[in-house]
């Protein structure tokens, strides 16, 4: 039996959503990065949760991981097609951001404790 599709902003939220998902799918257009710039691009986000979101995100189809067969152990992460898909949607998302850069960061001041 084939799972029902519901709205496909939720469908969509659920493979991309949460705290870091987008910022590493963002990052990776660029090109691949290894583990350790991406934690450092992504600085707070800790060793455990960057490696959780990546297992989940090459689960869902979204990044790959190539293993380099060297000493020491070299791995990088890179879109898949499916991930690349996303890019109209972040330069969209970019777009909408820079536009309304002013009003967003009064919306912040705003609500700061």
């Amino acid at each position: 039996m084939t799972k029902q599709l519901n709205n496909p902003i939720t469908n969509s939220l659920k493979l991309i959503g949460g705290k870091w998902k987008i910022s590493i799918i963002y990052n990776l257009r660029r090109g691949p990065l290894r583990f350790g710039e991406l934690k450092r691009i992504l600085s707070p986000i800790t060793q455990q949760m960057l490696t959780k979101q990546l297992r989940e995100m090459e689960r869902d189809q979204l990044i790959d991981r190539k293993v380099f067969e060297v000493i020491p152990p070299k791995v990088e992460y890179s879109l898949t097609p499916f991930g690349k898909s996303l890019n109209p949607v972040l330069d969209s998302w970019c777009k909408w951001g820079t536009e309304n850069q002013t009003l967003i960061q009064t919306i912040f001041d705003d609500n700061l404790p």
